[in-house]
């Protein structure tokens, strides 16, 4: 099974960001790497004088890169971005918004997990247009994903397995507003909180996280306990979403997990080591509510085909 890189949905200081994916290319043991500003358009410029020599530091050490479209595309300028990316060659599209697939026409891209694919007839529909690899989106129940991950055996099925998890996009900058300021004119304020703002309900509950338009889940989907029964339910692909941690160890625990070299408590103590004070949730998985988590049965991170 392949372990996968998301985008990085945070802002970062620009040379941070550059140096995460360095260290991503030299030291984690990830077979796909996403790049690419998909939350806020605005953040785009800071980092684009880096993309050229992160994809070289990814793809000169073996890794498959991938380019992000932005998750909502509303302005004249966002829509000349997605042109733009979708017109750049040595690297596969990841469509996170519909508008991307017309400016690919047909070509060979991804599918990111912010495009709703919730049936095999959807599934279907973007393999036969092109999509190479499908991230489903994580709200999905394993029946479903089993589901789609057959009727598509000729496309890597990929499943959203840790990070906070996305749960919707607006037009609105909830960082602005909570700063008193103008989505145009918003200082960029977000860098201040580089995991996210976490949100609590009136009652000081634990509830959401806050990424300047972005709204995260605050606890922090942890699938390693059910990586074989994805494994026997045809996904190939299990996708790290990057936090405010050392992602490089998580890879090494998915892997080593996966690979048998680790069992399943062992290598969650060390989840939950590496990234202190966020609750783990795999409620999605079983279609119960998302925050939930259950744990593990044995064999279930290795499954019988490890």
């Amino acid at each position: 099974m392949q372990l996968s890189l998301g985008p990085v949905l945070y802002n970062w200081a620009p040379e941070r960001w550059r140096d995460f994916y360095f260290r991503i290319a030299d030291e984690a043991p990830v077979d796909v790497v996403s790049v690419g500003e998909i939350v806020c358009s605005k953040r785009s410029p800071f980092f684009a004088d880096h993309i050229p020599a992160v994809v070289e530091r990814l793809q000169n050490a073996g890794k498959e890169v991938l380019l992000g479209s932005l998750i909502l595309v509303s302005l004249r300028r966002e829509r000349r971005q997605t042109e733009e990316l979708a017109s750049a060659e040595g690297a596969l599209v990841e469509v996170n918004d519909l508008t991307c697939l017309r400016t690919l026409a047909g070509r060979a891209h991804a599918i990111g997990p912010f495009v709703n694919i919730y049936n095999e007839a959807s599934a279907a529909f973007h393999a036969a247009h092109g999509a190479r690899r499908i991230c489903l989106p994580p709200e999905l129940p394993l029946a479903s994903i089993a589901a789609i991950a057959k009727a598509i055996p000729d496309v890597i099925t990929e499943v959203f397995a840790f990070g906070r998890v996305p749960l919707a996009i607006s037009a609105r900058c909830y960082h602005a507003r909570l700063h008193k300021l103008a989505k145009d004119n918003c200082r960029f304020v977000c860098e201040k909180d580089p995991d996210g703002l976490l949100l609590n309900t009136l009652g000081q509950q634990e509830f959401l996280t806050v990424n300047g338009v972005q709204t995260l889940s605050h606890s922090c989907a942890n699938l390693l306990g059910e990586a074989g029964l994805l494994r026997e339910s045809n996904v190939r692909s299990l996708r790290l979403s990057p936090q405010d941690c050392d992602m490089v160890e998580i890879a090494r625990i998915f892997r080593d997990v996966l690979d048998g070299r680790e069992d399943f408590d062992g290598g969650n103590r060390r989840l939950a080591a590496a990234y202190r004070g966020v609750p783990f949730s795999n409620g999605f998985l079983w279609a119960e509510p998302g925050h939930l988590y259950r744990q593990a049965r044995s064999g279930d991170a290795q499954g019988s085909a490890a």
